[in-house]
């Protein structure tokens, strides 16, 4: 007696297919590209045309050679080069420890990184201002202490942008450092430790180089935002510390020249394209 069994039924279609083929991954796209269009894109042209509005490019011109904006586009990338540094050196080694404790301490250890992230940056800021001002935190201790006679000062200078603007922006290298050092294969450092290798060495010539994709992504993701902070340098800088955003903000404000803001906005733009541009550059395998 024989059994028939039924046909194996035909695989049903992927979502893409349904939707109809190539066409798919587009339609699944289209509502984030609505979004990115009407809340960035807009915007962005919106500036553009503003700036060259007259038909010349007079504000460009006074963008890239006046002296005092000059200035203040080396002041900002200075502060945005030296908080990446200092977020380099802060956040490299706590990415590495994340990676070598248990899972519970990790845990905690994320949770003391992520938290911040969810107050807002203003507060941040405002607690900086309480830690660091005339009668904040640190000088009160050291006037109790008896180690100074008048107070510190610890706000209003490079410094203490610094520091917040490093507060702020730490998490956002240490994330990116992090996802590349959980996939290096530790058989490689056990195999450099047994060819003789000292612990410098095999940090130099293997695990940083393992590494460097991710310090590249984290430091300039930390330098692209810090190019464009505002708050922080205004706050904590008291007026003594401008960077262009600053510059921006009071072109607007204060002296309603949108053109020449749109302008100043558009060349930090592409600053910022081209920095991304040569990281992606560096980044690409060589063949």
């Amino acid at each position: 007696m024989s059994i028939s069994l039924p046909a194996d039924e035909p695989p049903r279609a992927g979502i893409a297919a349904r939707l109809g083929g190539g066409a798919g991954p587009f339609v699944l796209g289209l509502p984030a590209l609505v979004f990115l269009l009407l809340l960035f894109v807009g915007p962005v042209l919106r500036l553009l045309v503003l700036s060259v509005e007259g038909g010349d490019l007079a504000a460009y011109e006074k963008a890239v050679t006046d002296g005092l904006y000059l200035t203040v586009f080396w002041e900002t990338f200075r502060i945005a080069a030296i908080v990446t540094a200092a977020s380099i050196v802060l956040g490299y080694p706590v990415a590495y420890w994340l990676t070598t404790v248990s899972r519970t301490t990790a845990a905690i250890g994320f949770a003391c990184i992520l938290v911040p992230l969810m107050t807002s940056v203003l507060v941040r800021t405002y607690a900086w201002m309480v830690i660091l001002g005339r009668n904040g935190i640190i000088n009160r201790a050291l006037r109790d202490w008896g180690l100074i006679d008048a107070p510190l000062p610890l706000l209003h200078n490079l410094p203490s942008v610094v520091i917040g603007m490093t507060h702020v922006l730490l998490p956002m290298f240490i994330l990116p450092v992090y996802s590349v050092m959980v996939r290096v294969d530790r058989e490689l450092l056990r195999a450099a430790d047994g060819l003789g290798a000292s612990g410098g060495q095999i940090f130099a010539r293997v695990y940083f180089p393992l590494t460097w994709p991710g310090v590249l992504a984290g430091g300039t993701l930390v330098f692209i935002v810090a190019l464009g902070f505002y708050i922080t340098p205004a706050l904590l800088g008291g007026g003594r510390i401008i960077m262009i955003a600053n510059v921006i903000e009071n072109q607007v404000q204060t002296l309603l020249d949108w053109r020449f803001a749109s302008a100043l906005s558009m060349v930090l733009l592409l600053a910022t394209l081209a920095i991304q541009a040569a990281s992606s550059r560096v980044q690409a395998p060589r063949g």
